[in-house]
């Protein structure tokens, strides 16, 4: 069975963002923010198949590739 990042895990990614952009001394979250933030809430939580480790995937290679591939409003 496959599973995606938790319900924390976006509750948390909301939060980093919410704070990095606040440290950048403003009161919004840009998709900029959320992408900044992303690699370190998502990083532990990627787990990769002895294939993709044998390859030199590593888990922050899978999430620029995910965010590369959403599309920003």
């Amino acid at each position: 069975m496959s599973c995606g990042a938790s319900p924390r895990a976006s509750i948390y990614l909301v939060l980093g963002a919410k704070a990095h952009a606040l440290l950048m001394g403003r009161g919004y979250v840009t998709p900029q923010d959320v992408k900044f933030i992303a690699p370190d809430v998502l990083r532990h939580r990627i787990l990769l198949t002895y294939e993709a480790e044998a390859e030199g995937v590593t888990s922050d290679d899978l999430i620029e590739k995910i965010l590369q591939s959403v599309t920003v409003p």
